[in-house]
């Protein structure tokens, strides 16, 4: 059984980011995507302060994001790098899963990582993740470097979005030639 504590919060920075890109997407009527709770059952509460302490996963979550881009239905997981060198043991089978059965369906999955020794965001199209994923079942690498990923998915720097996952999503559709 998996359980959460306040030590669990890594990556609530990334997600603030994230939250924060999509609240301007959806004022801009670019997007519309929300976060996905993850369900949980408290174990223990905090009475005085009303917080949960300690409680467990109820189910395995699918990805991080979900929802429509001008019509586009797409779903993310952001995950945090602070190497050159991405374990897939961060990322689950059930998630890989979920990507898969909803690009079946016309929709796009990728995944934004946040690389934090270089300060750069990465769009990481599930097809791209997927050959990494079956490179290790097949008893390649258990992980990705910086340098085989496409450098045209590197989100650029871009004034008033944090997280511009836009621009790359575009060009992910221009890739795709959908």
């Amino acid at each position: 059984m998996a359980t959460w504590n306040s030590r669990g919060l890594r990556g609530s920075t990334l997600e603030d980011l994230i939250n924060r890109t999509n609240e301007k997407y959806a004022e801009s009527k670019l997007a519309l995507i929300q976060k996905v709770p993850t369900p949980i059952t408290p174990l223990k509460i905090d009475k005085e302060h009303g917080h949960i302490t300690l409680a467990y996963f109820d189910q395995k979550s699918t990805v991080d994001y979900i929802g429509v881009v001008q019509g586009l239905a797409v779903c993310f997981d952001a995950k945090e790098c602070a190497t050159d060198t991405y374990a897939l043991q961060n990322i689950h089978e059930h998630q890989v899963d979920f990507m898969r059965h909803f690009e079946e369906q016309g929709g796009i999955a990728f995944f934004l990582i946040y690389y934090t020794n270089r300060d750069e965001f990465y769009y990481l199209p599930y097809e791209m993740l997927r050959y990494f994923w079956d490179r290790a079942a097949q008893g390649g690498r258990k992980s990705f470097r910086y340098d085989e990923l496409n450098p045209e998915y590197k989100l650029p720097k871009k004034h008033g979005v944090l997280v511009p996952y836009l621009d790359i999503l575009q060009k992910d559709l221009e890739d795709r030639d959908l």
